[in-house]
């Protein structure tokens, strides 16, 4: 499934203070329902709900090059949760990199996420997503 970049922040804002959030370790994680899903689902070709995905992380964690390098095992740890977990689409997910990230895996990573993922409800063992 192909999911979509938050590139606002107007979005990484409402997200952070409007949304739930779980916090292991290694990440935040933050999630929103996206009232634009209905929008972008018949804008999309396959007419489906997508979950719009930011990864964030803050200048404290490192450098250029550290902060990359979280970024890339965070989006690898979601894409392997995604794929693993039956994960509810219709929300906006801003995973946010803390201060442990740095040198972690992306196999932690993947348990990190997958478990907030899990508290947040956001499994499909959880119960099918309510539409409008």
């Amino acid at each position: 499934m192909k999911e979509f970049a938050i590139k606002e922040n107007h979005l990484f804002v409402k997200t952070y203070g409007k949304g739930k959030r779980y916090v292991t370790p290694l990440v935040g994680v933050f999630v929103l329902r996206d009232y634009a899903a209905r929008r972008l689902m018949n804008e999309n070709p396959r007419k489906e709900y997508l979950n719009r995905v930011g990864f964030a992380v803050s200048k404290k964690v490192g450098g250029a090059v550290t902060r990359n390098r979280c970024k890339r095992v965070m989006r690898e740890g979601y894409r392997r949760a995604v794929s693993e977990n039956r994960i509810r689409t219709g929300n906006l997910i801003v995973i946010s990199a803390r201060q442990d990230a740095v040198g972690a895996s992306s196999a932690e990573m993947y348990e990190h996420i997958s478990r907030a993922f899990r508290k947040l409800g956001l499994t499909a063992a959880d119960g099918p997503r309510k539409d409008d």
